[in-house]
């Protein structure tokens, strides 16, 4: 029988190493880094780490609402944690950027004051306030409606290609909300370029909080870690690097009901990841 090859790894340089830990993953890296003194200076090396940051992340930095109230970072590993941990406001204050620690692949989120709201503009449905808990410097809190129509686009470009994405609407309600039980809305994603837009599936949501129990995911809301739910609008591939939009849009024009206390944060768009996340696997980062 033909005996296997082994190698041992820890007699190749560091700089060797480094580069084969590159062509992983952020969460490859991470476990490396235990292994022995050898393998933790090359995981945590920049050179590793500058291949997990996108090759914008200089342009997306500089587009901060505070640039100068950035932490000055010690390497490319603590900017890369950063990003994944405290999203970055970006676009004049109407999106927020990070990073999905598992990928290193780029989330957006769109806040209210960029998307577009049916009425959102007239005091007597909508009104804008602050939040401790939001991303952003105001949220949008409905004051009475029964026309709910939330639209929101972003260009497929500045997201990771080849990357399956999906898209939620981030939001919660005031403790006097109303209007909203066994309401359905529909929501819809769809991918649209020079060609026009491709037509993109319509599910149909439950928006009330009341309903949740025995909900499966993805009929209605999901409580967050941030003191927030959200509302998964569907999924999409952004296949390449290339001009073009992803057109999101939340739709509850049939019922008829008169609806107050729902806040809109904004749309998140983040990386669908298959696998199950390990809750320790960045403690020894």
């Amino acid at each position: 029988m033909e005996q296997g090859i082994t190698f041992d790894l820890y007699v190749l340089p560091e700089g060797c190493i480094s580069n084969i830990l590159s062509l992983t993953s952020p969460t490859d890296a991470c476990r490396s880094s235990v292994v022995s003194s050898v393998f933790r200076s090359a995981a945590n090396s920049d050179s590793v780490w500058e291949k997990f940051l996108p090759s914008d992340i200089h342009q997306i930095l500089s587009s901060s609402v505070s640039p100068s109230s950035l932490p000055n970072f010690s390497s490319k590993k603590e900017l890369f944690l950063h990003l994944c941990d405290n999203p970055l406001l970006i676009d004049r204050g109407i999106k927020t950027f990070g990073l999905e620690k598992c990928s290193g692949k780029k989330c957006f989120m769109i806040g209210e004051k960029g998307l577009t709201v049916v009425w959102g503009d007239t005091p007597r449905y909508w009104k804008w306030r602050s939040d401790p808990e939001s991303r952003f410097s105001e949220v949008a809190e409905l004051v009475n409606l029964c026309w709910l129509e939330i639209r929101g686009k972003l260009e497929t470009r500045l997201l990771s290609p080849n990357s399956t994405y999906g898209a939620y609407l981030v939001l919660k309600f005031t403790d006097n909300a109303h209007g909203f039980k066994d309401v359905l809305a529909d929501v819809s994603v769809k991918l649209a370029n020079d060609g026009g837009a491709e037509e993109g599936e319509v599910k149909f949501v439950y928006l009330g909080p009341e309903q949740q129990l025995g909900r499966q995911e993805g009929q209605g809301l999901m409580e967050r870690g941030d003191g927030w739910m959200e509302i998964e609008m569907g999924e999409f591939f952004n296949e390449r690097d290339e001009d073009g939009e992803v057109e999101m849009s939340l739709l509850e024009v049939k019922s008829g009901n008169w609806k107050s206390g729902l806040i809109i944060q904004g749309i998140e768009l983040r990386p669908k990841v298959s696998q199950l996340r390990s809750s320790n696997q960045y403690e020894h980062v």
